[in-house]
Protein backbone atom coordinates (compact mmCIF):
# COMPACT_ATOMS: atom_id res chain seq x y z
CA UNK A 1 0.00 0.00 0.00
CA UNK A 2 2.67 2.52 0.78
CA UNK A 3 4.71 1.81 -2.34
CA UNK A 4 1.49 2.70 -4.37
CA UNK A 5 0.66 5.63 -2.25
CA UNK A 6 4.79 6.32 -2.58
CA UNK A 7 4.02 5.76 -6.77
CA UNK A 8 0.58 7.74 -7.04
CA UNK A 9 2.69 10.73 -5.16
CA UNK A 10 5.45 9.98 -7.98
CA UNK A 11 2.83 10.85 -10.75
CA UNK A 12 1.25 13.27 -9.32
CA UNK A 13 5.01 15.47 -8.66
CA UNK A 14 5.88 14.45 -12.69
CA UNK A 15 2.33 16.28 -13.83
CA UNK A 16 3.04 19.01 -11.65
CA UNK A 17 6.00 19.16 -13.71
CA UNK A 18 3.65 19.96 -17.31
CA UNK A 19 5.67 23.00 -18.81
CA UNK A 20 3.93 24.57 -21.62
CA UNK A 21 5.45 26.75 -24.14
CA UNK A 22 4.02 29.23 -26.34
CA UNK A 23 5.72 30.64 -29.64
CA UNK A 24 4.63 32.50 -32.70
CA UNK A 25 2.97 28.86 -33.91
CA UNK A 26 3.75 30.47 -37.75
CA UNK A 27 7.07 31.88 -37.19
CA UNK A 28 9.57 34.69 -37.38
CA UNK A 29 11.22 36.97 -39.77
CA UNK A 30 15.04 36.60 -39.22
CA UNK A 31 15.13 39.91 -38.11
CA UNK A 32 12.62 39.78 -35.49
CA UNK A 33 12.73 39.64 -31.86
CA UNK A 34 11.69 36.25 -30.92
CA UNK A 35 10.74 35.72 -27.71
CA UNK A 36 8.62 32.73 -26.33
CA UNK A 37 6.48 32.69 -23.19
CA UNK A 38 6.40 29.56 -20.53
CA UNK A 39 3.97 28.27 -17.91
CA UNK A 40 4.26 26.09 -15.56
CA UNK A 41 3.05 24.59 -11.74
CA UNK A 42 7.00 24.09 -10.35
CA UNK A 43 10.28 26.14 -11.11
CA UNK A 44 12.09 25.46 -14.35
CA UNK A 45 15.43 24.86 -13.28
CA UNK A 46 18.53 24.86 -15.68
CA UNK A 47 18.95 25.53 -19.47
CA UNK A 48 15.92 26.07 -21.93
CA UNK A 49 17.19 25.06 -26.00
CA UNK A 50 16.64 26.34 -29.50
CA UNK A 51 16.86 23.32 -31.64
CA UNK A 52 17.67 22.85 -35.16
CA UNK A 53 14.72 20.68 -36.03
CA UNK A 54 16.74 18.94 -38.88
CA UNK A 55 20.11 18.71 -37.18
CA UNK A 56 18.29 17.95 -34.10
CA UNK A 57 21.57 19.86 -32.11
CA UNK A 58 20.67 23.01 -29.81
CA UNK A 59 21.40 26.68 -31.84
CA UNK A 60 20.93 28.58 -28.50
CA UNK A 61 20.31 28.11 -24.63
CA UNK A 62 19.78 30.13 -22.00
CA UNK A 63 17.94 30.43 -18.31
CA UNK A 64 14.87 31.04 -18.32
CA UNK A 65 13.40 34.66 -17.59
CA UNK A 66 11.04 35.55 -14.93
CA UNK A 67 7.76 37.42 -16.27
CA UNK A 68 6.65 40.85 -15.08
CA UNK A 69 3.50 42.00 -14.52
CA UNK A 70 0.65 40.04 -13.23
CA UNK A 71 0.64 36.82 -14.42
CA UNK A 72 -1.90 34.94 -16.16
CA UNK A 73 -3.87 32.70 -14.81
CA UNK A 74 -3.31 29.28 -12.32
CA UNK A 75 0.51 28.83 -13.66
CA UNK A 76 2.40 29.76 -10.54
CA UNK A 77 5.34 30.10 -12.41
CA UNK A 78 5.91 32.24 -15.82
CA UNK A 79 8.88 32.59 -17.82
CA UNK A 80 10.38 34.31 -21.10
CA UNK A 81 12.53 32.77 -23.11
CA UNK A 82 14.67 34.83 -25.49
CA UNK A 83 16.17 34.03 -28.85
CA UNK A 84 16.51 36.89 -31.07
CA UNK A 85 19.52 36.31 -31.53
CA UNK A 86 19.14 33.55 -34.10
CA UNK A 87 18.91 34.90 -37.07
CA UNK A 88 19.75 31.53 -39.44
CA UNK A 89 17.32 30.60 -41.77
CA UNK A 90 15.84 26.92 -40.97
CA UNK A 91 12.99 24.98 -38.86
CA UNK A 92 12.88 24.45 -34.97
CA UNK A 93 11.48 24.27 -31.88
CA UNK A 94 11.94 24.76 -28.32
CA UNK A 95 13.16 21.83 -25.58
CA UNK A 96 12.71 21.95 -21.50
CA UNK A 97 13.97 19.27 -20.12
CA UNK A 98 11.14 16.38 -21.95
CA UNK A 99 8.93 18.93 -23.40
CA UNK A 100 9.24 20.88 -26.88
CA UNK A 101 6.94 22.59 -28.75
CA UNK A 102 6.02 22.03 -32.28
CA UNK A 103 8.51 23.82 -35.01
CA UNK A 104 8.34 26.51 -36.23
CA UNK A 105 10.08 28.69 -38.69
CA UNK A 106 12.62 31.77 -38.83
CA UNK A 107 12.92 32.69 -42.47
CA UNK A 108 12.34 36.13 -44.24
CA UNK A 109 9.39 34.25 -46.22
CA UNK A 110 7.24 33.31 -43.15
CA UNK A 111 4.32 35.04 -43.72
CA UNK A 112 4.35 35.20 -47.36
CA UNK A 113 0.77 33.75 -48.95
CA UNK A 114 -1.34 33.93 -45.81
CA UNK A 115 -3.37 36.88 -47.07
CA UNK A 116 -4.64 34.48 -49.73
CA UNK A 117 -6.42 32.22 -47.49
CA UNK A 118 -7.76 35.43 -46.00
CA UNK A 119 -9.14 36.90 -49.06
CA UNK A 120 -10.71 33.50 -50.02
CA UNK A 121 -12.19 33.38 -47.04
CA UNK A 122 -13.67 36.94 -48.06
CA UNK A 123 -15.11 35.16 -50.78
CA UNK A 124 -16.48 32.32 -49.24
CA UNK A 125 -18.68 35.38 -47.05
CA UNK A 126 -20.50 36.56 -50.34
CA UNK A 127 -23.74 37.00 -50.75
CA UNK A 128 -25.50 36.87 -54.03
CA UNK A 129 -23.31 34.30 -56.08
CA UNK A 130 -21.30 32.26 -53.51
CA UNK A 131 -18.08 30.60 -54.75
CA UNK A 132 -17.85 28.15 -51.61
CA UNK A 133 -21.56 26.97 -51.92
CA UNK A 134 -21.54 27.47 -55.95
CA UNK A 135 -25.33 28.74 -55.33
CA UNK A 136 -27.16 31.89 -55.61
CA UNK A 137 -28.47 33.65 -52.10
CA UNK A 138 -30.72 36.18 -51.17
CA UNK A 139 -32.18 37.72 -54.82
CA UNK A 140 -34.82 39.55 -52.54
CA UNK A 141 -33.05 41.95 -50.99
CA UNK A 142 -34.74 44.24 -50.22
CA UNK A 143 -37.43 46.16 -49.30
CA UNK A 144 -36.79 49.47 -47.52
CA UNK A 145 -38.16 50.79 -44.93
CA UNK A 146 -37.18 54.54 -43.25
CA UNK A 147 -36.72 55.44 -47.17
CA UNK A 148 -38.82 58.37 -49.08
CA UNK A 149 -40.44 56.00 -50.79
CA UNK A 150 -43.62 54.23 -49.34
CA UNK A 151 -41.92 50.89 -46.90
CA UNK A 152 -41.71 47.63 -48.86
CA UNK A 153 -41.08 49.21 -51.50
CA UNK A 154 -38.38 47.03 -53.40
CA UNK A 155 -34.94 48.20 -54.50
CA UNK A 156 -31.88 46.00 -55.55
CA UNK A 157 -29.34 45.43 -52.80
CA UNK A 158 -28.34 42.11 -53.75
CA UNK A 159 -23.84 41.46 -52.99
CA UNK A 160 -22.15 42.47 -50.49
CA UNK A 161 -20.39 40.14 -47.57
CA UNK A 162 -22.70 38.18 -44.89
CA UNK A 163 -21.29 40.24 -41.75
CA UNK A 164 -20.08 36.99 -39.68
CA UNK A 165 -21.47 33.02 -38.81
CA UNK A 166 -25.09 35.24 -39.65
CA UNK A 167 -25.92 36.86 -43.06
CA UNK A 168 -26.62 39.93 -42.09
CA UNK A 169 -25.28 42.96 -44.12
CA UNK A 170 -23.94 46.02 -43.29
CA UNK A 171 -22.47 48.82 -44.71
CA UNK A 172 -20.58 49.91 -41.85
CA UNK A 173 -18.46 47.19 -41.63
CA UNK A 174 -18.93 46.21 -45.66
CA UNK A 175 -17.54 49.71 -46.30
CA UNK A 176 -14.76 50.06 -44.24
CA UNK A 177 -13.80 46.26 -45.41
CA UNK A 178 -13.57 47.40 -48.80
CA UNK A 179 -11.47 49.85 -48.43
CA UNK A 180 -8.76 48.13 -46.39
CA UNK A 181 -8.46 45.62 -49.34
CA UNK A 182 -7.92 48.11 -51.82
CA UNK A 183 -5.29 50.24 -49.67
CA UNK A 184 -3.99 46.94 -49.24
CA UNK A 185 -3.20 46.40 -52.80
CA UNK A 186 -1.92 49.96 -53.57
CA UNK A 187 0.50 50.04 -50.24
CA UNK A 188 1.72 46.26 -51.36
CA UNK A 189 0.56 45.14 -54.70
CA UNK A 190 3.06 42.62 -55.52
CA UNK A 191 2.01 40.72 -52.72
CA UNK A 192 -1.44 39.75 -54.44
CA UNK A 193 -2.25 36.63 -56.60
CA UNK A 194 -4.07 36.02 -59.39
CA UNK A 195 -5.83 32.97 -58.91
CA UNK A 196 -9.75 33.51 -59.48
CA UNK A 197 -11.52 35.31 -61.97
CA UNK A 198 -14.30 38.26 -60.68
CA UNK A 199 -16.63 35.37 -59.79
CA UNK A 200 -14.61 33.29 -57.51
CA UNK A 201 -13.99 30.26 -59.90
CA UNK A 202 -10.59 29.17 -60.32
CA UNK A 203 -9.49 31.25 -63.50
CA UNK A 204 -6.95 33.74 -63.72
CA UNK A 205 -8.09 36.83 -64.98
CA UNK A 206 -4.74 39.26 -65.30
CA UNK A 207 -6.59 40.95 -62.46
CA UNK A 208 -5.57 40.20 -58.72
CA UNK A 209 -7.32 38.68 -56.48
CA UNK A 210 -7.52 41.46 -53.40
CA UNK A 211 -8.63 43.88 -56.37
CA UNK A 212 -11.35 41.35 -57.61
CA UNK A 213 -12.82 41.01 -53.86
CA UNK A 214 -12.35 44.66 -52.83
CA UNK A 215 -14.80 45.12 -56.82
CA UNK A 216 -17.36 43.28 -55.09
CA UNK A 217 -17.47 45.03 -52.54
CA UNK A 218 -17.65 48.49 -54.68
CA UNK A 219 -20.56 47.16 -56.43
CA UNK A 220 -22.51 46.50 -53.69
CA UNK A 221 -21.45 50.27 -52.16
CA UNK A 222 -23.00 51.66 -56.03
CA UNK A 223 -26.73 49.76 -55.16
CA UNK A 224 -26.72 50.64 -51.74
CA UNK A 225 -26.69 54.80 -53.86
CA UNK A 226 -28.70 54.33 -56.41
CA UNK A 227 -29.67 57.94 -56.36
CA UNK A 228 -27.29 61.02 -55.50
CA UNK A 229 -29.16 61.88 -51.93
CA UNK A 230 -29.77 57.96 -50.96
CA UNK A 231 -27.69 55.81 -49.02
CA UNK A 232 -29.31 52.42 -47.60
CA UNK A 233 -27.08 50.92 -44.35
CA UNK A 234 -27.87 47.46 -43.49
CA UNK A 235 -29.63 44.81 -44.54
CA UNK A 236 -32.01 41.98 -42.91
CA UNK A 237 -31.70 42.21 -38.74
CA UNK A 238 -31.38 39.80 -36.12
CA UNK A 239 -34.48 38.32 -37.29
CA UNK A 240 -32.05 36.30 -39.14
CA UNK A 241 -30.72 34.20 -35.71
CA UNK A 242 -32.19 30.71 -36.58
CA UNK A 243 -29.94 29.04 -36.04
CA UNK A 244 -27.13 27.84 -39.04
CA UNK A 245 -27.97 27.42 -42.34
CA UNK A 246 -27.23 27.61 -46.30
CA UNK A 247 -27.21 30.90 -47.18
CA UNK A 248 -29.59 30.12 -50.31
CA UNK A 249 -32.00 28.05 -48.31
CA UNK A 250 -32.76 31.10 -45.85
CA UNK A 251 -35.11 30.48 -43.25
CA UNK A 252 -35.43 33.82 -41.37
CA UNK A 253 -39.15 35.77 -41.50
CA UNK A 254 -39.66 39.40 -42.64
CA UNK A 255 -43.00 39.20 -43.77
CA UNK A 256 -43.16 38.14 -47.50
CA UNK A 257 -41.99 34.37 -46.19
CA UNK A 258 -38.76 32.20 -45.78
CA UNK A 259 -36.01 32.72 -48.08
CA UNK A 260 -37.46 35.44 -49.73
CA UNK A 261 -37.51 39.45 -49.47
CA UNK A 262 -35.45 40.84 -46.49
CA UNK A 263 -35.71 44.20 -44.62
CA UNK A 264 -33.57 46.99 -46.30
CA UNK A 265 -32.54 50.26 -43.61
CA UNK A 266 -32.05 53.47 -45.49
CA UNK A 267 -29.98 55.68 -43.78
CA UNK A 268 -31.63 58.58 -42.28
CA UNK A 269 -29.28 60.11 -39.62
CA UNK A 270 -31.75 59.21 -37.15
CA UNK A 271 -32.55 56.75 -34.38
CA UNK A 272 -34.22 53.70 -35.98
CA UNK A 273 -35.56 50.08 -35.28
CA UNK A 274 -38.68 48.31 -36.69
CA UNK A 275 -39.02 45.94 -33.15
CA UNK A 276 -38.18 47.02 -29.83
CA UNK A 277 -34.45 48.31 -29.94
CA UNK A 278 -33.88 51.50 -31.40
CA UNK A 279 -30.44 53.00 -32.49
CA UNK A 280 -29.16 56.52 -31.39
CA UNK A 281 -27.96 57.66 -34.94
CA UNK A 282 -27.46 61.65 -35.49
CA UNK A 283 -26.11 61.44 -38.95
CA UNK A 284 -24.70 59.80 -41.65
CA UNK A 285 -21.35 61.55 -42.04
CA UNK A 286 -19.58 58.08 -40.72
CA UNK A 287 -20.86 55.70 -43.80
CA UNK A 288 -20.67 58.53 -46.20
CA UNK A 289 -17.26 59.41 -45.62
CA UNK A 290 -15.78 55.83 -45.69
CA UNK A 291 -17.93 54.77 -48.34
CA UNK A 292 -16.82 58.18 -50.40
CA UNK A 293 -13.05 56.92 -49.15
CA UNK A 294 -13.44 53.05 -50.46
CA UNK A 295 -15.31 54.45 -53.68
CA UNK A 296 -12.22 57.03 -54.32
CA UNK A 297 -9.76 54.17 -53.63
CA UNK A 298 -11.83 52.03 -55.91
CA UNK A 299 -11.30 54.73 -59.05
CA UNK A 300 -7.57 55.07 -58.40
CA UNK A 301 -6.99 51.19 -58.75
CA UNK A 302 -9.57 50.25 -60.68
CA UNK A 303 -8.92 52.93 -64.09
CA UNK A 304 -6.29 50.83 -65.52
CA UNK A 305 -8.66 47.85 -65.33
CA UNK A 306 -12.07 49.31 -66.14
CA UNK A 307 -12.28 53.21 -67.00
CA UNK A 308 -16.12 52.86 -67.26
CA UNK A 309 -16.30 51.50 -64.01
CA UNK A 310 -13.76 53.64 -61.89
CA UNK A 311 -15.29 56.70 -63.17
CA UNK A 312 -18.73 55.23 -61.68
CA UNK A 313 -16.78 55.30 -58.53
CA UNK A 314 -15.27 58.90 -58.73
CA UNK A 315 -19.15 59.68 -59.01
CA UNK A 316 -20.47 58.23 -56.29
CA UNK A 317 -17.27 59.02 -53.98
CA UNK A 318 -18.35 62.77 -54.71
CA UNK A 319 -21.58 62.46 -54.17
CA UNK A 320 -21.77 60.85 -51.05
CA UNK A 321 -18.93 63.21 -49.78
CA UNK A 322 -21.41 65.66 -50.15
CA UNK A 323 -23.93 63.50 -48.39
CA UNK A 324 -21.55 63.20 -45.30
CA UNK A 325 -21.55 67.12 -45.18
CA UNK A 326 -24.93 67.81 -45.38
CA UNK A 327 -25.86 65.48 -42.39
CA UNK A 328 -22.57 65.54 -40.03
CA UNK A 329 -23.11 63.02 -37.33
CA UNK A 330 -23.35 59.00 -37.13
CA UNK A 331 -25.58 55.92 -38.38
CA UNK A 332 -25.36 52.91 -36.10
CA UNK A 333 -26.66 49.42 -36.80
CA UNK A 334 -30.11 48.40 -35.98
CA UNK A 335 -31.53 45.32 -34.47
CA UNK A 336 -34.79 44.05 -33.66
CA UNK A 337 -35.65 41.50 -31.18
CA UNK A 338 -32.08 41.67 -29.09
CA UNK A 339 -29.87 44.75 -27.93
CA UNK A 340 -27.29 43.69 -29.92
CA UNK A 341 -26.06 46.31 -32.45
CA UNK A 342 -22.95 48.05 -33.62
CA UNK A 343 -22.62 51.04 -31.86
CA UNK A 344 -20.73 53.42 -33.97
CA UNK A 345 -20.38 56.86 -32.50
CA UNK A 346 -17.62 58.71 -34.56
CA UNK A 347 -18.07 59.78 -37.77
CA UNK A 348 -14.91 63.07 -38.44
CA UNK A 349 -12.59 60.05 -38.82
CA UNK A 350 -14.29 58.90 -41.75
CA UNK A 351 -14.73 62.11 -43.14
CA UNK A 352 -11.21 62.86 -43.01
CA UNK A 353 -10.33 59.55 -44.80
CA UNK A 354 -12.82 60.64 -47.83
CA UNK A 355 -11.48 64.03 -48.41
CA UNK A 356 -7.74 62.71 -48.22
CA UNK A 357 -8.93 59.88 -50.62
CA UNK A 358 -10.98 62.60 -52.70
CA UNK A 359 -7.98 65.14 -52.51
CA UNK A 360 -5.25 62.42 -53.79
CA UNK A 361 -7.80 61.37 -56.68
CA UNK A 362 -9.18 65.19 -57.55
CA UNK A 363 -6.43 67.52 -56.24
CA UNK A 364 -8.96 69.60 -55.43
CA UNK A 365 -7.63 72.09 -52.34
CA UNK A 366 -10.74 71.97 -50.70
CA UNK A 367 -10.95 68.16 -50.10
CA UNK A 368 -6.99 68.58 -48.14
CA UNK A 369 -8.75 71.73 -46.00
CA UNK A 370 -11.10 69.41 -45.22
CA UNK A 371 -9.30 66.40 -44.36
CA UNK A 372 -7.17 68.68 -42.39
CA UNK A 373 -10.16 70.38 -40.35
CA UNK A 374 -11.67 67.11 -39.68
CA UNK A 375 -8.52 65.61 -38.38
CA UNK A 376 -8.72 67.70 -35.93
CA UNK A 377 -11.81 67.02 -34.43
CA UNK A 378 -11.34 63.51 -34.31
CA UNK A 379 -7.67 64.07 -32.88
CA UNK A 380 -6.42 60.77 -30.84
CA UNK A 381 -10.19 59.96 -29.95
CA UNK A 382 -11.09 56.15 -30.23
CA UNK A 383 -10.72 52.75 -28.65
CA UNK A 384 -6.93 52.44 -27.80
CA UNK A 385 -7.32 55.37 -24.45
CA UNK A 386 -10.43 53.14 -22.84
CA UNK A 387 -10.71 49.88 -21.03
CA UNK A 388 -14.27 49.73 -22.18
CA UNK A 389 -16.83 50.88 -24.69
CA UNK A 390 -19.76 49.46 -26.27
CA UNK A 391 -19.88 47.21 -29.02
CA UNK A 392 -17.73 48.27 -31.79
CA UNK A 393 -18.76 51.98 -30.26
CA UNK A 394 -15.01 53.48 -31.80
CA UNK A 395 -15.07 51.64 -35.88
CA UNK A 396 -13.10 51.42 -37.47
CA UNK A 397 -10.74 50.60 -34.84
CA UNK A 398 -8.11 52.90 -36.02
CA UNK A 399 -8.20 56.12 -37.87
CA UNK A 400 -6.79 55.60 -41.57
CA UNK A 401 -7.65 58.64 -42.49
CA UNK A 402 -4.63 60.26 -40.48
CA UNK A 403 -2.28 58.27 -42.20
CA UNK A 404 -3.43 58.90 -45.88
CA UNK A 405 -3.75 62.83 -45.01
CA UNK A 406 0.14 62.21 -43.70
CA UNK A 407 1.06 61.50 -47.38
CA UNK A 408 -0.29 65.12 -48.80
CA UNK A 409 -0.30 67.37 -45.88
CA UNK A 410 2.29 69.96 -45.23
CA UNK A 411 4.96 69.62 -42.38
CA UNK A 412 3.47 70.58 -39.80
CA UNK A 413 0.54 68.56 -40.20
CA UNK A 414 2.25 65.59 -40.42
CA UNK A 415 3.92 66.23 -37.22
CA UNK A 416 0.77 66.29 -35.77
CA UNK A 417 -0.84 63.59 -37.55
CA UNK A 418 1.90 61.25 -36.38
CA UNK A 419 1.97 62.60 -32.35
CA UNK A 420 -1.65 61.62 -32.43
CA UNK A 421 -0.80 57.86 -33.28
CA UNK A 422 2.05 58.04 -31.12
CA UNK A 423 -0.28 59.04 -28.09
CA UNK A 424 -2.64 56.33 -28.93
CA UNK A 425 0.07 53.63 -28.74
CA UNK A 426 1.66 54.84 -25.65
CA UNK A 427 -1.67 53.93 -23.84
CA UNK A 428 -1.74 50.66 -24.99
CA UNK A 429 1.62 49.97 -24.10
CA UNK A 430 0.66 51.38 -20.80
CA UNK A 431 -1.96 49.05 -20.53
CA UNK A 432 0.67 46.23 -21.63
CA UNK A 433 2.47 46.98 -18.97
CA UNK A 434 0.22 45.34 -16.49
CA UNK A 435 -0.15 41.61 -17.55
CA UNK A 436 2.79 38.93 -17.99
CA UNK A 437 2.06 38.39 -21.97
CA UNK A 438 2.68 42.50 -22.09
CA UNK A 439 -0.61 42.92 -24.43
CA UNK A 440 -2.86 45.83 -24.02
CA UNK A 441 -5.54 44.74 -25.74
CA UNK A 442 -8.64 45.40 -23.77
CA UNK A 443 -10.96 42.24 -23.58
CA UNK A 444 -13.77 43.20 -25.45
CA UNK A 445 -16.43 41.59 -27.74
CA UNK A 446 -13.99 41.35 -30.86
CA UNK A 447 -10.58 41.95 -29.13
CA UNK A 448 -8.71 39.90 -32.31
CA UNK A 449 -9.91 43.15 -34.70
CA UNK A 450 -8.22 45.42 -31.59
CA UNK A 451 -5.37 43.72 -31.86
CA UNK A 452 -5.02 43.60 -36.08
CA UNK A 453 -5.87 47.06 -35.35
CA UNK A 454 -3.30 48.25 -33.01
CA UNK A 455 -0.49 46.42 -35.04
CA UNK A 456 -1.68 47.88 -38.20
CA UNK A 457 -1.15 51.40 -36.55
CA UNK A 458 2.08 50.78 -34.69
CA UNK A 459 3.21 49.69 -38.59
CA UNK A 460 1.83 53.15 -40.48
CA UNK A 461 3.03 55.04 -37.89
CA UNK A 462 6.38 53.54 -38.81
CA UNK A 463 6.25 54.01 -42.49
CA UNK A 464 5.35 57.90 -41.77
CA UNK A 465 7.97 58.70 -39.74
CA UNK A 466 10.84 55.75 -39.51
CA UNK A 467 10.66 56.01 -35.95
CA UNK A 468 10.37 51.70 -34.87
CA UNK A 469 10.72 52.67 -31.47
CA UNK A 470 7.56 50.51 -30.80
CA UNK A 471 8.33 47.69 -33.06
CA UNK A 472 9.17 45.09 -30.14
CA UNK A 473 5.83 45.64 -28.80
CA UNK A 474 3.85 45.18 -31.99
CA UNK A 475 5.73 42.02 -32.89
CA UNK A 476 4.39 40.40 -29.05
CA UNK A 477 0.91 41.81 -30.54
CA UNK A 478 1.61 39.93 -33.63
CA UNK A 479 2.43 36.97 -31.85
CA UNK A 480 -0.41 36.85 -29.58
CA UNK A 481 -2.83 36.39 -32.80
CA UNK A 482 -0.20 33.28 -33.82
CA UNK A 483 -0.05 31.00 -30.73
CA UNK A 484 1.35 33.03 -28.36
CA UNK A 485 -1.24 33.49 -26.13
CA UNK A 486 -2.14 31.66 -22.95
CA UNK A 487 -4.40 28.98 -25.18
CA UNK A 488 -1.44 28.28 -27.79
CA UNK A 489 -3.71 28.81 -30.77
CA UNK A 490 -3.54 31.34 -33.54
CA UNK A 491 -6.74 33.13 -33.68
CA UNK A 492 -7.08 32.60 -37.92
CA UNK A 493 -8.75 29.59 -39.32
CA UNK A 494 -6.41 27.28 -41.00
CA UNK A 495 -3.24 29.97 -40.37
CA UNK A 496 -0.81 27.61 -40.07
CA UNK A 497 -2.17 24.72 -41.84
CA UNK A 498 -0.60 22.19 -39.23
CA UNK A 499 -0.77 24.15 -36.56
CA UNK A 500 -3.12 24.58 -33.86
CA UNK A 501 -5.53 26.93 -35.14
CA UNK A 502 -9.74 27.22 -34.72
CA UNK A 503 -11.66 24.65 -35.54
CA UNK A 504 -15.28 24.18 -33.85
CA UNK A 505 -16.17 28.02 -35.54
CA UNK A 506 -19.68 29.74 -35.33
CA UNK A 507 -20.23 29.53 -39.07
CA UNK A 508 -22.63 27.68 -41.48
CA UNK A 509 -19.48 25.38 -43.36
CA UNK A 510 -18.59 23.90 -39.90
CA UNK A 511 -22.23 23.36 -38.47
CA UNK A 512 -23.51 22.33 -41.85
CA UNK A 513 -20.27 20.66 -43.63
CA UNK A 514 -17.91 19.87 -41.42
CA UNK A 515 -15.52 22.38 -42.72
CA UNK A 516 -13.56 25.56 -41.32
CA UNK A 517 -12.43 27.32 -44.24
CA UNK A 518 -9.21 28.88 -43.64
CA UNK A 519 -8.27 32.50 -43.29
CA UNK A 520 -11.28 33.96 -40.82
CA UNK A 521 -9.75 35.93 -37.94
CA UNK A 522 -12.21 34.98 -34.76
CA UNK A 523 -13.61 37.12 -32.39
CA UNK A 524 -10.80 36.02 -29.87
CA UNK A 525 -10.28 36.21 -26.09
CA UNK A 526 -13.09 38.54 -24.16
CA UNK A 527 -13.85 39.41 -20.11
CA UNK A 528 -15.39 36.77 -18.29
CA UNK A 529 -17.55 39.59 -17.23
CA UNK A 530 -19.05 40.47 -20.89
CA UNK A 531 -19.45 37.00 -21.71
CA UNK A 532 -21.29 35.44 -18.78
CA UNK A 533 -23.94 37.69 -19.74
CA UNK A 534 -24.66 37.49 -23.51
CA UNK A 535 -27.69 36.22 -24.45
CA UNK A 536 -28.04 32.63 -26.50
CA UNK A 537 -23.98 31.51 -25.80
CA UNK A 538 -24.35 27.98 -24.82
CA UNK A 539 -20.65 25.56 -24.98
CA UNK A 540 -21.79 22.35 -26.59
CA UNK A 541 -18.62 20.46 -25.34
CA UNK A 542 -16.68 20.26 -22.52
CA UNK A 543 -13.81 23.31 -22.18
CA UNK A 544 -10.75 21.58 -23.34
CA UNK A 545 -9.06 24.52 -22.84
CA UNK A 546 -10.36 25.10 -19.22
CA UNK A 547 -6.39 24.79 -17.57
CA UNK A 548 -5.50 28.01 -19.68
CA UNK A 549 -8.49 30.44 -18.98
CA UNK A 550 -8.05 33.00 -16.31
CA UNK A 551 -10.62 34.45 -13.50
CA UNK A 552 -10.75 37.57 -16.07
CA UNK A 553 -10.44 36.64 -19.79
CA UNK A 554 -11.57 33.27 -21.58
CA UNK A 555 -11.63 31.98 -25.59
CA UNK A 556 -13.23 28.70 -26.22
CA UNK A 557 -12.91 26.48 -29.44
CA UNK A 558 -16.33 25.86 -29.69
CA UNK A 559 -19.09 26.48 -32.02
CA UNK A 560 -21.76 27.50 -29.90
CA UNK A 561 -19.21 30.57 -28.55
CA UNK A 562 -20.49 33.41 -30.92
CA UNK A 563 -18.24 35.79 -28.63
CA UNK A 564 -14.65 34.51 -28.95
CA UNK A 565 -15.04 31.79 -31.84
CA UNK A 566 -16.92 33.26 -34.83
CA UNK A 567 -14.30 34.50 -38.01
CA UNK A 568 -15.71 38.02 -38.64
CA UNK A 569 -15.78 39.65 -42.42
CA UNK A 570 -14.60 43.05 -41.11
CA UNK A 571 -12.05 41.60 -38.94
CA UNK A 572 -10.51 39.55 -41.69
CA UNK A 573 -10.46 42.12 -44.05
CA UNK A 574 -8.73 44.86 -41.78
CA UNK A 575 -5.86 41.51 -41.41
CA UNK A 576 -5.81 41.28 -45.18
CA UNK A 577 -3.95 45.11 -44.81
CA UNK A 578 -2.23 43.95 -41.56
CA UNK A 579 -0.84 40.64 -43.34
CA UNK A 580 0.35 42.32 -46.77
CA UNK A 581 2.52 44.81 -44.48
CA UNK A 582 4.13 41.67 -42.35
CA UNK A 583 6.06 39.79 -45.45
CA UNK A 584 10.14 41.29 -46.05
CA UNK A 585 9.61 43.87 -48.06
CA UNK A 586 6.10 44.99 -46.53
CA UNK A 587 5.99 48.27 -44.08
CA UNK A 588 7.52 48.09 -40.55
CA UNK A 589 10.90 45.26 -42.21
CA UNK A 590 13.81 47.29 -43.61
Amino acid sequence: MRYIIFLFLGLQSLAAQDIHIRINIVGYLPEDNKVAFLMANDPIKGKIDLIDAQSGQSVFSAKAKSVKGEKWGQFQHQYLFDFSKTKRTGSYFIKVGETQSNSFAIDAQAFDHYQEDLVAFMRQQRCGYNPYFDEVCHQGDGRLFYAPVPDSTYQDCSGGWHDAGDQLKYLITGSNATARMLLAYELAPDRFADQVADYGRPTPNQIPDVVDEARWGLEWLLKLHPKPDWLIHQIADDRDHRGFKYPHRDNAEYGWGPNSYRAAYFATGEPQGLGKWKSQATGVANLAGRSAAALALGARIWMPYDSIFALKCRKAAVELYRLGQKKEGFQQGNSYGAPYRYNEDTWADDMEWGAAELFRLTQEKAYLEDAMRYAHMIKEEGWMARDTMMHYQKYPFMNMGHFVLYQIAPTNMKSQLASWYRANIEKVLKRASTNAYQIGIPFLWCSSNLTVNFITQVMLYEKMTGDRQYHAAMLLHRDWLLGRNPWGTSMFTGIPAKGETPLAVHIPPYALLGETPAGGLVDGPIYKTIHKNLIGLVLTEPDELAAFQNDFVVYHDDIGDYATNEPTMDGTADAILMMAIWVTNGLGHK
